[in-house]
């Protein structure tokens, strides 16, 4: 009554004036900036008082995960809210004396406002509440960030028909029920989202792959860290400091590798190999024994060794005077012996797991010799540095035991082979 009677107050207002033509209009348009004002000024109450009083509530409270979610920035969109509900709610006692076109246009525009003001909302409201999990030890193996995505692009498709529906005045059901014969072109353009939730549930469910975890995936050229995991990429971030997307589809149809079980168990595999000249396999002479017995590392296993060859040969009365009888000892055995002993003998080295010297199948290139241990330093720039001092005295260590590392000839040899035949 009391909007009636300014409207008829300012109406007389205006005529009296002689604006009787435009009394109406003029009237209408007042009312109107009035009723902005007004909710103008319920949103800047709103935001004095009632967001205040709701950060200093949290403050108080001693959980942690209300600070972020109602944090000023997600309360300030909620708070946008205020004036298109003002103005919806309001503007049918401002043009009650008019027709009902000017009111529904009015309301659906505010309407719009609305459901815009809690989309943005809803998508501040879910990143608060992401930044609380992601941080959480339970949940960090989760595909937080594609569910988050997949909840935001619903939300904003359901928040689309709705608007959709209120502009064209439409059933929002009827709506979508028409969209119904769309669904082939929507998964058509929804394909990667669809497929890249889908791959994230897999991927998390089985345990996969998570962020921080070291992938390589050959195919895409991708050998580094994850750095993020979100509807459509997995952004892994390689050791030259290039950043690659790789969908997550991808993960879970074809092969990669993932380097973080390495990392949680006890060490992490040294698996190389030398090529030793064949033509410098001999057996061991006396001479050659009595130096290996002055190796601290093979002290042990020569008197051990020579104590069982000698038993051996003598319950099978074996004539020694030629070399192929029986058993002995050649140099090639004892440098295994000797890079067995070294390896164990290494602080780095991992004495639970596999530890061993082995012969490959000979080749063109001479026998390759394998080691093949596990250090217990996993990091890559440290497990480098080992893993080159390790070859580095193995290869130093080779003429000790009358052997030679096979090599294709260089330039150098040629060279040195030419001259030789000159002088």
């Amino acid at each position: 009554m009391m909007e009636m009677d300014l409207q008829g107050w300012l109406t007389s207002v205006l005529a009296s004036w002689g604006l009787v033509s435009v009394a109406s209009v003029l009237t209408h348009g007042v009312m109107l900036v009035l009723l902005v004002g007004v909710a103008f000024l319920a949103d800047a109450v709103c935001r004095c008082f009632l967001l205040k009083a709701v950060a200093r509530l949290v403050k108080h409270t001693k959980a942690t995960w209300d600070d972020v979610v109602f944090d000023h920035k997600v309360m300030v969109r909620l708070s946008r809210m205020v004036v298109p509900v003002v103005i919806y709610c309001f503007v049918p006692v401002v043009f009650a004396d008019t027709n009902g076109s000017t009111v529904d246009f009015v309301r659906r525009i505010s309407f719009v406002f609305i459901v815009l003001s809690f989309l943005s909302f809803i998508h501040a409201f879910l990143r608060a509440v992401y930044s609380v999990y992601s941080d959480k030890e339970a949940f960090r193996n989760r595909p937080l960030k594609s569910l988050l995505q997949t909840l935001q692009v619903v939300a904003w498709f359901v928040g689309g028909i709705i608007m959709l529906s209120e502009l064209i005045d439409k059933d929002p059901v009827s709506l979508l029920a028409g969209l119904g014969a769309s669904a082939a072109v929507l998964m058509l353009v929804f394909k990667d989202t669809i497929m890249g939730f889908v791959s994230g549930v897999q991927l998390s469910a089985n345990d996969m792959l998570k962020v921080g975890d070291w992938i390589k995936v050959p195919k895409y050229d991708a050998d580094g860290v994850v750095t993020e995991v979100t509807l459509n990429t997995v952004k892994v971030r390689n050791w030259d400091n290039t950043v690659t997307t790789v969908p997550p589809y991808v993960l879970v149809s074809d092969s990669f590798q993932n380097w973080n079980a390495m990392r949680e168990s006890g060490g992490r595999r040294i698996k190389r190999s030398v090529n030793i000249d064949m033509s410098s396999v001999k057996f061991c002479t006396p001479e050659m024994l009595e130096r290996f017995r002055k190796i601290s590392l093979l002290k042990d296993y020569i008197e051990r060794k020579e104590q069982d060859l000698q038993d051996y040969n003598a319950a099978h009365s074996i004539d020694d005077t030629v070399k192929v009888n029986g058993r002995r000892q050649t140099n090639l055995g004892v440098f295994r012996a000797y890079l067995t002993a070294y390896l164990r003998s290494l602080p780095y080295t991992n004495q639970e797991l596999h530890c061993m010297v082995r012969h490959l199948q000979p080749t063109d290139r001479g026998i390759p010799v394998e080691l093949y241990f596990f250090s217990t330093v996993k990091d890559w720039i440290p497990y480098e540095e080992i893993q080159a001092d390790v070859f580095d005295h193995v290869l130093a260590v080779i003429p000790e035991f009358d052997l030679r590392v096979f090599q294709s000839p260089s330039g150098a040899d040629v060279q040195r082979m030419a001259w030789q035949e000159k002088n």
